[in-house]
């Protein structure tokens, strides 16, 4: 009998039906060895030794693996296949007391049939260069939190944490935020000509572009302009070709899932991870571009044959891969490309992420699109308009999928036919003030873009870090956006002051650079922790010394404890804020805190409430609404109600999210059209 050990019990399922009776198939459930909880766990005297330890609550599992490994004529460490499960086979090696050549490494990048067996195959023994980097990561970031975390708690208030990604990340949405708040808006305005021809036109200026920067000099033109005579003067036709997004990255679906999915990159990596442990995707953490020949095969057959040779290549697409991808993995792709979202039975999140997934891999090798673009200069005495359009001439793997972008992107301007010295009929001019904006606050998908362009953290940091700096309460999530808090700008101006290098982004990405050489077997990944531990020793030294305790006060809300009066503060908690009451612990009173959406319910007439399922997911409901059991208005959707009714059939309206990211108020009854 041979023993195969896995991670998660949904693999181990799932291989054991490809490996059959000679094999038995066993889960970790993760980590079965880890640093302490309760301590440092790192000898720096000793040149940073770490003390690994039997993760608690782990100890029958140990004791079933080891009786299995005893018995076993081998055992295969199946674990996954990056520096993390590098190390937990590593790791599992030494907790079974594993002996060299009965025991071996296997990695695959999907789960099927053909990818486990020539796992097996080619098994091959444990890479330490990889297992180095894991540790050198795992002990650097235990220094660095373990320090600096203590002494926030001492110095701020309990609770809190300072890591060196989590602060590099929470320094770019402070920085943001002090750029916002520096900003000065600036007076500008446009003008823009409507003609009978079913078309607008925007001032351009005379011979070179003007700007105009205030009410004078745009009634000044309005003036010159009237009576005037709009002659086209100019008409380019060209043609832009489009070619497709390539698949995705870790990196790249998060940040897709939340433009189009409204994911946030935890629910994404859930979701994904689920897919590929039922076999369905690749591995879900990685930064490559490669696809596997067959992959490309697979997908080109499909293409001929669903949409027809028009949207084939002559030749597959192949996607440069960055510098500092690590390129031992494919992108992500479906395992099998004729398996379509409809064909799989699983939870809605899995089941859309899949879609994202499959439609981004199969446009990515689709026929470039073709686009018709037309651009015309309108002349009315000395001043210029300018008009431009496009359409598409051909989809290609637009017909598809279209890769989603940070701002709105408008395909399809119309433009009628125009023709040089035509004289057009304006309808009329339209003037307006504007004022100029200020970079934009952060979301998730662009948090995760600046992440990975300026090299902080790796893809699988991304989703955990976010997600620290919200449950620390260091950031708020304001629909998509990212804003920093009082406490997340305080936090962040100590670590500026006292630990600058560790929110210095080219410093953080040095580290980085510096953990893929020891992969790479270029350092001794003690050499890591050498560079960076004397600076980091002085500061903390200085930090332990010179800040004093600051006093951070609650904020206090509107809201009267029914049990003592007194005004209930905002605080955070595990799940988000939450209200209590400042007598604690006299009176331990504590309350959610209530949203509301803003519109009446269309049933009752009473208030729409915002509310969260235990898993976080966002749905509306009457404040009347007690559950079933207690009767009262049963109002309750995922959708946001507009406080409308339809015309039709008297539903509710609500805003629905549709593909592509874009909003439709609809109906909320499915049956009414």
């Amino acid at each position: 009998m041979n023993l195969v050990i896995v991670e998660s019990p949904a693999k181990a399922k799932k291989i054991k039906g490809y490996l059959g009776k000679n094999f038995e198939v066993e889960a970790s459930m993760g980590h079965l060895r880890d640093l302490p909880k309760s301590r440092l766990g790192v000898d720096i005297e000793n040149h940073f030794a770490p003390d690994y330890i039997n993760v608690r609550g782990k100890g029958d599992l140990i004791k079933k693996l080891k009786k299995l490994a005893k018995s076993a004529d081998k055992v295969y460490l199946a674990t996954d296949p990056d520096r993390e499960g590098e190390a937990i086979s590593w790791h599992l090696s030494h907790i079974l007391d594993l002996k060299k050549g009965n025991f071996s490494r296997i990695a695959f990048n999907e789960i099927t049939k053909t990818a486990v067996k020539t796992a097996v195959e080619e098994a091959r023994e444990i890479d330490m260069q990889l297992v180095d980097a894991q540790q050198a990561r795992r002990v650097l970031d235990r220094v660095v939190g373990y320090q600096i975390s203590p002494l926030l708690w001492r110095k701020v208030k309990k609770g809190l944490s300072g890591g060196r990604v989590q602060s590099a990340a929470l320094g770019l949405i402070v920085r943001r935020q002090r750029e916002i708040d520096a900003f000065i808006s600036e007076e500008y305005w446009s003008i823009d000509a409507d003609f009978a021809e079913k078309f607008t036109a925007h001032f351009y200026g005379g011979e070179k572009k003007q700007e105009l920067h205030n009410k004078e000099e745009v009634d000044k033109i309005l003036a010159d302009l009237k009576g005037g005579r709009w002659v086209v003067s100019e008409v380019k036709k060209s043609e832009k070709k489009r070619n497709p997004a390539p698949p995705f990255t870790t990196s790249t679906l998060q940040q897709e899932a939340s433009r189009k999915l409204n994911f946030q990159s935890r629910k994404t990596m859930m979701a994904a991870q689920q897919l590929y442990e039922a076999g369905l995707i690749t591995y879900m953490r990685t930064d490559s571009l490669r696809i596997s020949e067959e992959a490309l095969i697979s997908a080109r057959k499909y293409i001929g044959e669903v949409y027809g040779k028009n949207f084939l290549p002559s030749e597959a697409r192949h996607f440069k891969v960055s510098k500092n991808a690590q390129d031992a993995h494919e992108a992500i792709r479906p395992t099998d490309v004729s398996k379509l979202y409809s064909d799989i039975n699983m939870e809605p999140a899995a089941v859309k992420l899949y879609r994202l997934i499959w439609d981004r891999f199969v446009a990515s090798q689709m026929e470039t699109a073709v686009l018709d673009a037309v651009s015309a200069s309108i002349k009315v005495g000395n001043y210029i308009f300018k008009a431009s359009g496009q359409k598409i001439k051909f989809a290609g793997f637009m017909k598809l999928y279209v890769e989603g972008t940070d701002l709105e992107e408008k395909m399809d301007t119309f433009l009628p036919e125009l023709t040089e010295g035509q004289v057009l009929k304006l309808n009329k001019l339209l003037s307006e003030q504007h004022w100029t904006s200020p970079p934009p606050f952060y979301t998730e998908a662009t948090l995760i873009k600046t992440l990975e362009e300026e090299g902080i953290g790796r893809p699988s940091t991304y989703a955990p870090t976010i997600t620290t700096i919200t449950s620390r309460g260091y950031i708020v999530r304001d629909k998509k956006t990212l804003i920093p808090t009082e406490l997340g700008i305080l936090v962040t101006n100590l670590m500026e002051e006292y630990f600058p290098k560790i929110l210095d982004v080219k410093f953080t990405a040095g580290v980085e650079a510096q953990l893929d050489e020891v992969a790479e077997g270029k350092h001794v990944w003690t050499d890591v922790l050498d560079d960076f531990y004397p600076d980091f020793e002085v500061a903390l030294k200085r930090a332990e010394d010179e800040i004093s305790k600051i006093e951070i006060k609650d904020e206090v809300s509107d809201v009267k404890c029914e049990l003592c009066g007194r005004m209930m503060v905002y605080k955070q908690g595990r799940f988000g804020k939450f209200l209590a009451c400042p007598g604690f612990p006299e009176c331990m009173n504590t309350k959610a805190i209530v949203v509301e959406a803003g519109v009446n319910c269309p049933e009752c007439g009473g208030k729409v409430l915002v509310r969260k399922t235990q898993k976080g997911r966002v749905y509306y409901a009457c404040e009347n609404n007690k559950g079933k059991e207690k009767g009262g208005c049963q109002f309750i959707s995922w959708d946001e109600p507009t406080g409308e009714k339809c015309k039709k059939c008297g539903s509710a309206m609500v805003k629905k999210r549709l593909r592509g990211g874009k909003e439709a108020i609809v109906c909320s009854n499915k049956d009414c059209e």
